[in-house]
């Protein structure tokens, strides 16, 4: 279960706005100027807060929390992605992206792929993998142990330090 993830925009509340649609969220202005926070209000608090772009999460210093700053020069792709439940249909989802002019794929189970969802590229450059409700059990079912050990393998056998 996913609580909340943290991303970047070239712009940020156009982002929010088609995240917190795909959701059936709200959006609200964060801490942070420039960004917003997307809450659909489910039973676990998952929310996504949408930086401005180059804006990082900085490591604080001893009892110094983590920070916000502005990294330069901002990058065009970014490593994180993450995969979400939401209530809405694929149709609708392909039609969000088509509209905002983002690439969205949808990934069937069995071509090349463990579980079927639904890439949608915010900014064609930050990777959301929606599963809509008819793709739920079938991740929940990829995710079971055997599974996942058919797939990957036996567990790395961890040595205490």
């Amino acid at each position: 279960m996913i609580l909340h993830i943290s991303i970047d925009a070239h712009n940020p509340l156009q982002v929010a706005t088609a995240l917190a649609e795909v959701l059936n969220g709200k959006v609200y202005k964060f801490f942070i100027p420039g960004s917003y926070l997307v809450m659909p209000f489910d039973k676990y608090g998952t929310h996504i807060v949408v930086f401005k772009e180059g804006d990082v999460w900085v490591p604080g210093t001893d009892a110094e929390s983590a920070q916000v700053l502005q990294a330069e020069p901002p990058s065009k792709l970014v490593a994180n992605h993450t995969a979400i439940s939401v209530p809405t249909t694929q149709e609708q989802i392909e039609q969000i992206g088509q509209r905002e002019g983002w690439r969205v794929l949808t990934r069937k189970q069995g071509d090349g792929v463990p579980f079927s969802a639904i890439e949608f590229w915010v900014e064609n450059r930050i990777l959301f993998e929606f599963l809509s409700p008819e793709f739920v059990l079938q991740y929940l079912q990829t995710m079971q142990p055997e599974m996942i050990e058919k797939i990957f393998g036996q567990p790395i056998q961890l040595v205490p330090v």
